[in-house]
């Protein structure tokens, strides 16, 4: 266990993600143009998709129809867990959304270890988990999105109150409102990450050999340079995380176990082994630095990287990494 957390604390994009937000702290000079930080961001919702789609057209739909019922429920009711919690320590809409979109999306690097964790323990799992990791990745993603956009069109009219816990309308008519819905659904963060899984799906390994170059060879060179920006980012703002700080501090321990253990239940619902159980355990509790940055850098870019990042690479990652895999898969023996 002690090899895997090395290994991933001294991973290069966790390195250049610290890297920035070194930059940043001592006022380096050092900054990536707008324009490249936008591409990279397109860059990497497209690489995502795609790799996404190309795993899951190895497998029958009779295969994979529980398990990706199963993640997609947990990737759409873990947001609304999400902002329910923030209400109570008084977390901003745009921040609340920004950490809904977080810890509703995945961990890669996270599953990863969690992979190497079975193995040496000897314990299987389903191959089509790793399609799986990326279906779980955009759900969580959409429904916060559509949320902010639910907000936004409610401000002023109670929506975000102490009685409706800051996140259900008033009524239905946000969530009937149809410029919320076109711009949450068919905004350019959904439409890429769907869009590419689609067409990842349809094409199957025919697209391997167009797409290999670019969006899997140079997937994890890329991704540095997208947390080195997401880190000077971070960095910048970090005074501003100090005013939530050890409300955030426990948010970041604690939501992991109980989202872990929700992904545990659903798992073992759905049919998988204990390996596969303790996966969707470690997808659930894991959060995101990559395909929620990206998404809501262009979509929600006033929220505070600081905060998402900050607790998703400085809090949830390393304890998922000490603790939480071994919790999660101890907790899905027990429940088997």
């Amino acid at each position: 266990m002690k090899e895997i957390i090395i290994q991933n604390l001294l991973s290069p994009v966790v390195l250049f993600f610290l890297l920035g937000l070194l930059a940043a702290i001592v006022k380096s000079d050092l900054k990536i143009p707008n324009g490249l930080s936008e591409a990279l961001s397109i860059y990497l919702l497209i690489a995502i998709g795609l790799k996404g789609g190309i795993e899951l057209s190895h497998y029958s739909i009779e295969t994979v129809v529980g398990p990706i019922l199963g993640a997609l429920f947990i990737g759409g009711i873990i947001p609304f867990l999400t902002l329910f919690i923030l209400r109570f320590i008084q977390m901003d809409v745009k921040n609340s959304i920004g950490l809904a979109a977080t810890y509703g999306s995945i961990s890669i690097v996270t599953y990863g270890a969690a992979l190497t964790f079975l193995d040496k323990n000897g314990t299987s799992y389903e191959g089509f988990m790793n399609a799986i990791v990326v279906l779980m990745e955009s759900p969580a993603i959409l429904v916060s999105l559509l949320l902010y956009k639910i907000l936004e069109a409610n401000k002023g009219t109670g929506a975000f109150s102490t009685r409706t816990l800051g996140f259900l309308p008033p009524s239905s008519a946000g969530l009937l409102n149809r410029e919320v819905l076109r711009e949450s659904i068919f905004g350019k963060s959904i439409i890429l990450l769907v869009g590419s899984l689609f067409i990842g799906l349809f094409l199957g390994e025919r697209a391997v050999s167009t797409v290999k170059p670019l969006f899997i060879d140079l997937y994890g060179s890329i991704l540095i340079l997208f947390l080195l920006n997401m880190g000077l980012v971070a960095g910048k703002r970090l005074p501003e995380v100090k005013k939530h700080g050890m409300k955030l501090l426990l948010f970041g321990l604690l939501t992991p176990l109980l989202f872990g253990i929700l992904g545990i239940f659903i798992g073992n619902f759905v049919g998988l082994s204990l390996g596969g159980t303790t996966l969707m355990g470690v997808l659930a509790g894991s959060a995101s630095y990559i395909a929620a940055p990206a998404a809501l850098k262009t979509s929600v870019p006033e929220a505070n990287p600081s905060i998402y990042l900050g607790l998703s690479l400085g809090v949830t990652f390393p304890f998922n990494l000490v603790l939480g895999i071994p919790v999660y898969y101890e907790i899905a023996k027990w429940m088997q």
